[in-house]
Formats: structure tokens, sequence, C-alpha cells
């Protein structure tokens, strides 16, 4: 059964009506515009109002209706805030859907407080913690990214193939790097690794050759790194290379990022790591239009932004209006078989079979369905650091 139904009986007044002609309908775009994903959060923004001004453009939304995007910061890392700008988005810009949050345990905080009580589909294109798949959240939070229980047994299947069978992890002191420790840990004992010491970093430190010392006296030669790549998992890396404690590394999806091979250097030449996306011909369709938008689509969480904006639109017109309840009990319908399937820059066609009373499976860059718990399985990308860029060598 899908998750509790049930909305609270304070629930804010649902949009019944359908648009007319020209009416704009908000949509609401809710990152970690400041603090510690920052970086991201530009190009994920991008990537979902991209699919918004494609199915606009169209014309074919709801008789010629037009989505407004509605940015709102949440920061990354202070719940209050970003429930306050979810209430925002929610209660004063009356937005009927949210692509977002970038981290797992914002995108609790606002399920709990905001989202899941008030009745508001969120799509988030990034949160990956396991922690979020048995939300009490009326089934109005899904993800087009896959869960770390998934990205923890992919890297640590892969680690193992690749002849690395005793490490040391360090990951970052939240529900992100928490969960996706614990998984790879799980994983990788459960197949014959060992797992020598298992540490908490904490970003925004100057320092790190203490955690990097502590983690070299463990014993073990490779160091697994689950944090950010501007922020403490960069510097447990630097401070590694700069104390001799470590040569090779293991990486998770938070730390692929070019920006890191810059700033590091060549110490990170042949480390391996994993990141949500395909090598998919919609995938670099996508990459395509995004180029032809004026951004760089190829990185992460930028597919699954488009996907998550592409859904509640299509979700918004099998609707028939602006209904926020509506909208979500249409998710499925518009990216789960059976209908002809989707895919990037084909959202006007969309619009026009659901206009019509057809049926539509989307699915996108990112080969999106949504299962009993609003969760994609997803693919991961495999990459190694070659020549100093990341190449990819697998999809899994």
């Amino acid at each position: 059964m899908y998750r509790n139904f049930i909305l609270a009986s304070a629930a804010v007044p649902m949009l019944l009506s359908s648009p007319a002609f020209g009416e704009e309908i908000k949509m609401g775009i809710l990152l970690g515009f400041t603090g510690p994903a920052e970086s991201l959060a530009t190009n994920m923004a991008l990537s979902a109002e991209l699919a918004w001004q494609e199915a606009s453009k169209s014309g074919l939304l709801l008789g010629g209706a037009t989505i407004v995007p509605v940015r709102g910061d949440s920061t990354c890392q202070d719940s209050s805030t970003a429930v306050t700008a979810a209430e925002r988005l929610v209660n004063s810009e009356g937005v009927v859907g949210i692509m977002g949050p970038t981290c797992s345990g914002i995108t609790v905080a606002v399920t709990k407080n905001v989202t899941g009580n008030i009745g508001v589909t969120m799509i988030s294109p990034a949160a990956t913690s396991p922690a979020i798949t048995e939300l009490d959240d009326g089934d109005y939070t899904f993800r087009t990214v896959p869960s770390d229980a998934r990205q923890g047994v992919v890297l640590a299947e892969y680690a193992l193939e690749s002849g690395v069978d005793t490490v040391a992890v360090s990951y970052v002191n939240d529900d992100y790097g928490k969960g996706l420790s614990t998984s790879f840990e799980t994983a990788f004992v459960e197949r014959g690794g060992q797992v020598l010491m298992n540490a908490a970093h904490e970003d925004g430190r100057g320092d790190y050759s203490a955690e990097a010392g502590a983690l070299s006296a463990s014993g073990a030669e490779v160091l697994v790194v689950f944090g950010r790549f501007d922020q403490g998992g960069r510097g447990i890396i630097q401070s590694s290379l700069d104390v001799g404690a470590f040569e090779s590394f293991v990486l998770a999806d938070g730390m692929i990022s070019q920006v890191l091979l810059d700033n590091v250097g060549p110490g990170l030449e042949g480390a391996f790591g994993t990141q949500p996306g395909s090598s998919s011909e919609a995938a670099d369709r996508f990459i395509q239009l995004a180029s032809e938008a004026g951004f760089d689509g190829d990185g992460g969480f930028r597919a699954e932004s488009y996907d998550a904006a592409a859904v509640l639109a299509l979700a918004l017109q099998a609707a028939g209006s602006a209904d926020r309840e509506a909208i979500r009990n249409n998710i499925r319908n518009v990216s789960n078989a059976p209908g002809e399937k989707i895919y990037p820059g084909e959202l006007a066609k969309g619009l026009e079979i659901l206009g019509s009373g057809g049926e539509i499976d989307y699915e996108g860059a990112t080969s999106v369905v949504f299962d009993e718990f609003g969760e994609a399985p997803g693919t991961y990308r495999i990459f190694e650091v070659v020549d100093g860029k990341f190449e990819v060598v697998a999809v899994r």
C-alpha cells in the first residue's frame, strides 16, 4: 500500500478551478542556494526551470497556462530556515508543487513540518538518505534520485571487484553521510571486506590533519570519503595527502566534481566513485537541451532535477487543474507504465497525449519510475579519475 494518505485537518484549501488561458501557476524550487551544497544549486534550478519553460512554451498545458518558478533557499544545513522557506513557498506564494530539496535532513524536516502536513507534492532530485524511504508523508514526498541504501551496495561491490578489501571510512556528520556510510559498511562487510574505522567529520573546519591521522592509524591503506567536494570531504582528502596518510581513495556522489580534482591536484589520480545517472541516449539528449539553454547539464543531480520538474508539470496536466491533491494522485500515472514513453524534449508530446485522455510513461533522462514509497531505483555511473578528469567506466 502507498503511505498514509490522510491529510491534516488544518490543510490549506486546494486550488480547485481549472486555469484559464494565460494563467500563471506557481511551482517551487527549494534548494541549498547557500550553505554546503550551494555550488550544486544553480544548475539544478536551471534544469528544473528548463522543463517548466518547455511545458509552458508548448501552449498545451491546461489550455495555455504557464508555470512560474519561485525559488526558496533551504541552506542544506539549517532546518528552521528551510522550513520557513518552504512555508513561504506553500502559504505565501501558493505553489502547487516543489522541486527539491537538495539535502536529506532538510527533506525530512520540510516533509514533517510543511509539505506532508499541508499536502503539497515535493520531488527531491538529490536527497538520498535511506531515512526518507518510510517517512510518514501522506505520499507527498518523492525523489528521482535513488536511495543510498542502493548506492552503498553498488560502491561496495565495485570496490571489492577492483581489489579493495580493507578500508577506513570518513563521512560527513549528517543524515546523508550517516546513511551512506552504514549502507556501504554493511554491504562491504557482508561481501568479505573489512572496515577498520568508520568515523564522522564536520564541514567547515580549517584543518583535518587530526582526522586524517586517526583514520590512517587504523591500518587501512584506502580511504572511503562520503562528504562534499567543496567542504569537509575535500578537507579530509587534502589533509590525508599533505600528511601522507592515504594515497588511494574511494568516493561517492557528493565528491564527484571536477572542482575537487582541480583543487586537490594529481593526488586523486586513480580514485573511483559513484554518482546517480546514466549514459543513455535520453541522458545525452538532456545534456544537449541544457547546452542549448546556456548551461552545463552534465553534472550531479541536474538530469534528476529536470525529471522532477517534468513529472510535476505532467501530473498537473493529468490532474486537469492546479489542485494539489490531484497533482499528487497523478504522479505515478504519468511516470509509470502503461503509456507512451516520453523523453527529454518531448514534454509537448506528453502534454498533448494527456490532454486528449491518453496515457504516458515518462522515462525522462534518468528512467523515472516511482514505487510505493515514491522512490526511483535509478542507475549509477561509476567514475574513475584518469589524467585529472572523472571518466565514466561503468553504469549499474
